[in-house]
């Protein structure tokens, strides 16, 4: 594939260097864990650097980071928009759709941020993306809810168990205030601080932030302390919306 855009292959060097990316991803996880970045932001880099070293070694390439340029960028650029969804996954059959644009903007911006790194820790001079436009990644424009599809999630809740308070209340949070699926379950009984209407909200790269709620989210099922006479706290003081109890 790359032979449509450069002269010879570079010559595979079978010795072991501290500019392979197989090596450099290890230096680049530390990094990004002493600098605060979530798990999950860590694994999506080093998952799509991997994913670019899998492919240069399929095209008899260098994995040195240092002979990585425009040219190779762009080849691999092109074997995503012709890869077929799940055509390497382990579990998942090959479909016959490719990539999404999201997927393939998600690849290439993670790849571009673990080059802007070797360039500030000075291993590479100069990142192959300077001279790489990304492809942008569709715009499209997502259907909310309906009051009728809220209200009838909402109707098959049984609210006389306790997991059907909970259940409830997590939707209704979700609902209020647009938190992500991980922020929520995050939240403990001390970020709450409901008599003032906000909960404190642990965000990417561990960033607090002060979030409003609705007071009918506040007390769904009447379950505060002063209603119940519970210290919720001594009850579940780790995680808000516990699975085994059931009540936030």
């Amino acid at each position: 594939m790359l032979s449509q855009f450069s002269g010879p292959k570079t010559k595979v060097s079978t010795a072991s260097s501290a500019t392979e990316l197989n090596r450099l991803v290890e230096g680049y996880r530390f990094f990004a864990k002493t600098e605060g970045q979530s798990d999950k932001s860590i694994a999506i880099v080093s998952s799509s650097v991997t994913y670019l070293e899998r492919f240069l070694k399929s095209e008899g390439l260098s994995t040195d980071a240092t002979k990585v340029g425009p040219s190779e960028i762009r080849a691999f650029i092109l074997h995503l928009q012709n890869k077929r969804c799940f055509s390497y996954h382990r579990f998942t059959k090959p479909q016959e759709k490719g990539l999404s644009g999201h997927s393939i903007n998600c690849y290439l911006r993670s790849i571009r941020a673990f080059w802007s790194w070797l360039v500030s820790e000075g291993i590479v001079e100069s990142s192959p993306f300077a001279k790489i436009k990304i492809p942008k990644a569709p715009r499209k424009v997502i259907n909310t809810f309906s009051s009728a599809q809220i209200e009838k999630l909402l109707g098959t809740i049984d609210l006389s168990a306790p997991q059907g308070c909970r259940d409830q209340t997590i939707i209704l949070t979700l609902l209020d205030t647009a938190l992500r699926v991980s922020e929520l379950t995050g939240i403990t009984m001390d970020d709450l601080r409901l008599e003032e209407g906000l909960i404190k909200v642990t965000g990417k790269g561990n960033k607090e932030r002060i979030v409003p709620i609705w007071k009918r989210v506040r007390k769904p099922c009447g379950i505060t302390s002063a209603d119940t006479g519970l210290n919720l706290k001594t009850l579940n003081a780790s995680c808000c919306f516990s699975p085994v109890m059931g009540c936030p």
